[in-house]
């Protein structure tokens, strides 16, 4: 049974939903909705990476947090709102080329703050980096 209360979105409604934005421009692809996830990919390229050619933090943390706040927008009815209030993350294992692909799971969704929880993993399924976000539903 799905979590979602907005069941006609696709990913490709969502990827065009981000154009023009921080979205976008990681090149972070929404992938795949199923009944209590959602998906996306970012590529370890330039734009993505720090100084010493690794993945950076702060990527993985855009990619957690776009995905937390699609799924939180997912989840509730109407023309409800979602923003994120906290987010926090731990960085694993390090990645220098590829794609790396997050999946955001819901912890809790409550009627004013939902709480989810991200994993970015490499092409080999090893994580990368766990977060979590909470939102704040307005």
């Amino acid at each position: 049974m799905s979590i979602w209360k907005k069941t006609t979105v696709t990913p490709e409604q969502l990827n065009q939903f981000a154009s023009n934005s921080i979205i976008e421009h990681l090149n972070i692809k929404i992938s795949e909705i199923g009944d209590d996830y959602i998906s996306a990919t970012m590529p370890v390229e330039n734009i993505t990476r720090q100084p010493l050619g690794f993945l950076h933090g702060g990527a993985s943390v855009v990619l957690a947090e776009t995905l937390g706040s699609l799924a939180g927008y997912l989840a509730v009815e109407g023309e409800a709102s979602v923003f994120g209030v906290e987010i926090n993350a731990n960085h694993l294992r390090s990645v220098k080329e590829g794609v790396v692909t997050g999946t955001a799971r819901p912890i809790r969704i409550g009627r004013s703050i939902q709480v989810w929880d991200i994993r970015v993993a490499d092409e080999q399924g090893e994580a990368v980096c766990v977060s979590r976000l909470t939102t704040v539903v307005k």
